[in-house]
């Protein structure tokens, strides 16, 4: 009796798995694209990846009828098993088969998986279905209604048509102790791992072919892991009418010029037609916030290394940062997008995928690009975006041995990546390329092997330093250098002390170093780190129109300097006149910099009125993102 009920769920389970397996296959030979021939080896990529959210999904489907059989461990009557768990079959079914058939429906025509997004398009249901004929949803109502059948003949074949009571107390009590020994296990193939990141759409991204990428994503798992994530984002901060908010931003968002933007005081070598394209290296700094850095004002003692290397290149003194978590920074330094005070678009495939990013343009332009991170790849939907930013290799905490990571929980320390990254670089027989590395061991718990302050904090930002500085010297005297830049820029500041300002905590700085920077200059101007992608491409000659919110602020058009950042409760703005930090919680002023200027009310609340039209811009743009039009 006990070997029934546990034969039972174990059979449900992997009926479960394989009705997946079953909705991947239908989905890669319906909807691949033409021309496009995968093989059995891609086959099993799909399947063997997308496990990793197709395990997640059966857990919590299966949950209920687990419930259920435990609790008949204690009944102590016969139970009719099919005929109390057929309606939960049933609703099962028709929610699995719909999904899947929406999916297979509608992905040709917007190419992502279906999330919470759809669901938003069918308050208007003469647009979302503006596009198909009355027959194509007739047929696929159809489809529907056989998946649905299909999948609750399958359930219902492989439970027992009943239960036979367990008399025995100590069988009854066997079967909870393992039950209860079994949860733990149960638990954690929910949450898809006992790492940092949980099961999200990202982890089952392995391919540079999004197709194949998209094929592995469970479109059930998809739709219920985006339904907290999608809003109607642009009715959110509605400050202003649509005139005046227009009106506001004009100034701020209207400006450089899109293609080749460089002048001859420069100081670049770039944009040389006689030159052959420099090899980009992109150093997301982890946490490396301006209190650390001599050059803004901060500790002397921290950063030698940086500071050393500012006296040699292009230092951008008043870059601020425009958030304050890594997959906001991450994201607003690639694609040039300002980040959110109450989202992650990183976290949301079908807006991100919209976005555009440096590896995608300088792809265009014949470069190979390659993303290193010592960490979880998977933490934040980091892979997704990364992958669909294009994003050919990608090397991660698997790629590093369990030695290597044994000392830091998040993953290989700084010395180790830095190594790794010289490797790569150094292995690279295809020209023009271009690496971003994200840094890790500035990151609390701070655990470095390294020791030169007590205090872990400046220590570990010490120890970051110190491997940028052995890394810079290493490669400075390899042929590679003369061909190469490479841009330091923080993800984001950190909080040291935890009293500091917001407007301190994202002021930060951005270091441009390499053969192909000419002559040493400090740059004064602010700006935000969005604007790099805009700065880079424009120094490279290469048009960055799709780069909307990203200024090329080393153009002679980049005439009105301001920086604008945002944290879970406020935004801030930045300009020749100060810095006005304000709470879009309690809808009040929180900071004022300089002190000097906080006189001047005036000009305090032309800031505020412009970081809150920004604010509500960026709400309008990304409520809108996510349909291929």
């Amino acid at each position: 009796m006990m070997r029934t009920r546990i034969l039972y769920i174990i059979k449900l389970y992997l009926a479960i798995v394989t009705i997946f397996i079953a909705q991947k296959t239908v989905f890669m030979m319906a909807d691949a694209p033409e021309g496009n021939d995968y093989g059995v080896a891609q086959w099993m990529e799909v399947i063997t990846n997308g496990l990793l959210l197709d395990v997640p999904m059966t857990g919590y489907i299966v949950a209920l009828p687990l419930i259920a059989i435990m609790a008949t461990v204690w009944i102590g009557k016969e139970i009719r098993l099919r005929r109390v768990v057929t309606p939960y079959y049933i609703l099962i079914a028709i929610a699995v088969g719909t999904i899947f058939v929406s999916d297979l429906a509608l992905y040709p025509f917007w190419q992502f998986k279906l999330d919470a997004l759809a669901v938003s398009y069918l308050e208007s249901p003469g647009g979302a279905f503006a596009s198909v004929s009355a027959g194509f949803v007739v047929l696929h109502v159809v489809y529907a209604l056989l998946a649905t059948v299909a999948i609750t003949v399958l359930l219902v074949y492989v439970t027992p048509t009943r239960l036979y009571a367990i008399k025995s107390k100590k069988e009854r009590w066997l079967m909870t102790a393992g039950f209860v020994l079994l949860l733990p296990a149960y638990v954690i193939s929910i949450r898809g791992g006992v790492g940092e990141s949980t099961a999200n759409i990202g982890k089952v991204y392995f391919s540079s072919d999004t197709f194949l990428n998209h094929a592995a994503v469970n479109p059930t798992f998809s739709l219920i892991y985006s339904l907290d994530k999608t809003d109607d984002y642009a009715s959110e901060f509605d400050y202003f009418d649509e005139e005046e908010r227009a009106k506001i931003v004009d100034g701020l968002l209207s400006g450089t010029p899109t293609t080749t933007t460089a002048s001859p005081s420069t100081p670049l070598s770039l944009n040389d037609s006689t030159a052959t394209p420099p090899n980009i290296i992109v150093i997301l700094m982890e946490g490396f916030g301006g209190q650390f850095v001599e050059a803004v004002s901060g500790r002397k003692d921290i950063t030698p290394n940086y500071n050393r290397l500012a006296r040699e290149g292009i230092l951008f003194t008043n870059c601020y940062s425009n958030s304050f978590r890594t997959d906001r920074g991450m994201l607003s330094t690639l694609s040039g997008y300002p980040a959110f005070p109450t989202l992650s678009v990183m976290k949301i495939p079908a807006k991100s995928r919209s976005l555009p990013c440096i590896a995608s343009t300088l792809k265009e332009k014949g470069y190979e690009n390659t993303f290193l991170y010592g960490g979880d790849i998977n933490f934040t939907n980091m892979q997704s975006y990364l992958r669909t930013g294009g994003y050919e290799t990608i090397v991660s905490d698997v790629d590093f041995s369990a030695d290597e990571k044994k000392q830091n929980p998040w993953g290989a320390n700084d010395d180790i990546t830095f190594n790794r990254l010289y490797d790569i670089v150094s292995g690279k027989r295809h020209e023009p390329w271009h690496v971003c590395y994200l840094t890790l061991s500035s990151h609390e718990p701070w655990v470095v092997p390294y020791k030169r302050f007590s205090d872990p904090v400046p220590n570990a930002f010490a120890f970051t330093d110190k491997c940028l500085g052995d890394f810079v010297e290493k490669i400075r005297k390899t042929p590679l250098w003369d061909n190469l830049l490479i841009v330091c820029i923080p993800d984001h500041g950190y909080h040291y002390p935890e009293d500091i300002s917001h407007a301190t905590h994202h002021h930060n700085t951005m270091l441009w170093i390499g053969g192909r920077v000419k002559q040493h200059k400090v740059v004064d101007t602010i700006m935000n780190q969005s604007d790099m992608a805009a700065t880079l491409l424009g120094s490279l000659g290469i048009d960055h129109s799709a780069y909307t919110f990203s200024r090329d602020i080393l153009s002679p058009t980049y005439t009105y300097p301001y920086a604008f950042f945002t944290f879970k409760e406020g935004i801030g703005f930045a300009d020749s006149t100060g810095c006005s930090v304000y709470d879009i919680i309690s809808d009040r002023q929180m900071e004022d910099h300089p002190a000097a200027k906080a006189n001047n009310p005036a000009a305090t609340q032309e800031r505020i009125k412009k970081a809150k039209a920004l604010l509500q811009t960026i709400y309008d743009d990304i409520g809108k993102r996510g349909i291929n039009k």
